[in-house]
């Protein structure tokens, strides 16, 4: 498995290097220094065009828009100090305008989306963005928790329970903000925020205990702004969580997809634009079975 998994860009390869192989640092960091020079990350990189953005767009069209491409080069593993990244994220402060502390991609839309803030977020943080309009994202999303102790972006329409949607983005914000400053003051919130994930057992209703959503259960990548299982637990593994009992049935649902090759299907994908297709055709998907192996790989499974 690792054979096919290595045979592969360097923006997988190196993930495997260091979540499933647990090689040296300074060999997983050489490959995944490469994903600016090869692969789908450079040939991502030359579709930024001179002012800095991609697609035309900051938030539209999806999903070759600059706010879902950088999403997509962090989730590749470029270098976090990338002058392009870096230049690309700073668009997304500078052409927004800002409401409660947030930022806004439309002029008739006069607050700050939850989701979009958490995108937005953990873009800048990752990328080391140097502007304080960073900081006051995140302060507005610790202030704006629903009634359960997740988020919402339908909260300005008075939604006061949890969106699994809006949750998870601003978890895996939160957590990248925690690594880029070194602050505590997410802590409370985050736990907050996972405890609503387990408490629906990663994909159930708190009410029934019925799938809240089919489509959960199916992982894709990239996820975009959409929430799934997959994505749901290995945010609780990079978060540093340990392993939660109710966790159990989202887990024997991953191991249920797992083919008789021992890999994962690639799952579907969101419509809109994309820049390229990373795994084409009718095959078995390298992203997939690479999260769902370090996911298992935590659980202890």
């Amino acid at each position: 498995m690792a054979a096919w998994l290595l045979d592969s860009d360097p923006a997988i390869r190196w993930q495997v290097e260091r979540d499933l192989l647990d090689l040296p640092a300074a060999e997983w960091k050489a490959t995944r220094d490469l994903v600016a020079t090869e692969g789908w990350g450079r040939r991502t990189l030359d579709l930024q065009d001179a002012a800095g953005t991609w697609g035309g767009g900051l938030y539209t069209p999806k999903w070759t828009s600059t706010n879902y491409t950088l999403l997509l080069l962090r989730r590749f593993g470029l270098d976090q100090s990338s002058q392009q990244g870096r230049i690309g994220a700073q668009h997304l402060l500078d052409g927004a305008d800002w409401h409660e502390g947030g930022v806004s991609y439309w002029k008739t839309h006069r607050f700050a989306e939850r989701c979009v803030n958490g995108m937005v977020l953990s873009t800048c943080s990752y990328f080391g963005v140097d502007d304080p309009r960073v900081a006051s994202i995140a302060e507005m999303l610790l202030r704006v928790p629903t009634d359960d102790g997740g988020w919402n972006c339908d909260d300005y329409r008075g939604a006061t329970h949890s969106s699994f949607h809006t949750t998870i983005s601003v978890l895996e914000a939160l957590l990248e903000w925690k690594r880029v400053t070194g602050s505590n003051d997410a802590d409370d919130a985050m736990a907050a925020g996972q405890e609503v994930l387990l408490a629906h057992e990663m994909y159930k209703s708190h009410r029934t205990g019925e799938v809240i959503n089919e489509a959960w259960l199916k992982p894709t990548f990239p996820p975009r702004w959409h929430y799934d299982v997959l994505r749901g637990l290995d945010h609780l593994r990079e978060a540093g969580t340990k392993p939660d009992g109710r966790a159990a049935d989202a887990i024997a649902g991953l191991l249920n997809l797992r083919r008789a090759d021992g890999r994962w299907p690639k799952g579907g994908q969101y419509t809109g634009l994309t820049h390229f297709t990373m795994e084409p055709g009718r095959v078995p998907g390298r992203w997939n079975t690479l999260r769902a192996l370090r996911v298992l790989r935590w659980w202890g499974a």
